[in-house]
């Protein structure tokens, strides 16, 4: 069954590509061309009403790379109501902090590997 699309999202999504953060741009370069077990990853996927930053549709596994923003009371009620609503379409969520990304690279890869 194919995951919820909102068409309205799409030239969102795209500027999104556009615009990556660096921390993104950084673990895209780790991920793209099926370097990771031979998985196919996509970047600024559209799911439902929620773009996620990347998304392995044979595994169902989508990562999330969490700015600060992600941090506060707010951005943490936000996030659990979207990892809800992904989880309930049968996908995994990972997430991961921004720092991690670059401070801990092997680690976030490794954890990436376990769930493909």
């Amino acid at each position: 069954m194919p995951l919820p699309y909102n068409k309205r999202l799409k030239a969102v999504a795209r500027e999104l590509r556009k615009n990556m953060t660096d921390a993104e741009r950084f673990l895209w370069q780790k991920v793209r061309r099926k370097q990771l077990k031979g998985h196919q990853f996509y970047r600024q996927k559209n799911i439902g009403d929620f773009i996620v930053d990347f998304y392995c549709p044979s595994a169902k596994l989508v990562i999330e790379i969490d700015g600060s923003q992600h941090f506060t009371k707010n951005g943490r009620l936000k996030d659990k109501a979207r990892d809800q609503y992904l989880e309930g379409l049968g996908l995994k969520v990972l997430r991961f902090s921004d720092r991690d990304v670059f401070k801990k690279t092997e680690g976030v890869l490794e954890r990436i590997l376990e769930d493909l």
